[in-house]
């Protein structure tokens, strides 16, 4: 069976680059933020993890810093890359907790939750 990816396009409408293959991330848990329409939390925001973060989305009810082995989750550090669900990131920047986004491995499918600015605002800088 399968699901059948979107088009692997980021925000800019170029080829969308790997978010992160350690620990492995995204819907289809292949390192892309590449989403479907199975894809209900539009898991599409390649970030870089922040203590911040982490402690935000544990008090929001989804804790992402728990290893859980039955799911095969190692559970994320500071530092480490996600795909992280474009309403969940958008929540995160309301409060002041958004992580640094990686706009080249951000799925064009997180603009119809977020505005292009607001992603531009939190872009990693280079280097």
């Amino acid at each position: 069976m399968g699901f059948k990816k979107a088009e692997s396009l980021n925000v800019f409408g170029e080829a969308l680059e790997t978010c992160s293959t350690d620990p492995m991330t995204g819907f289809f848990r292949d390192g892309g933020c590449d989403t479907c329409a199975e894809d209900r939390g539009s898991h599409t925001v390649c970030c870089v993890m922040t203590a911040e973060f982490l402690a935000f989305s544990k008090y929001v009810g989804n804790d992402l810093s728990t290893p859980r082995p039955e799911y095969n989750f190692a559970g994320l550090n500071p530092g480490d890359g996600w795909c992280v669900c474009a309403s969940r990131w958008l929540q995160a920047a309301e409060e002041g907790a958004a992580p640094p986004v990686n706009l080249a491995a951000t799925h064009k499918r997180a603009l119809d939750v977020i505005p292009m600015e607001m992603l531009e605002a939190h872009a990693m800088q280079p280097g």
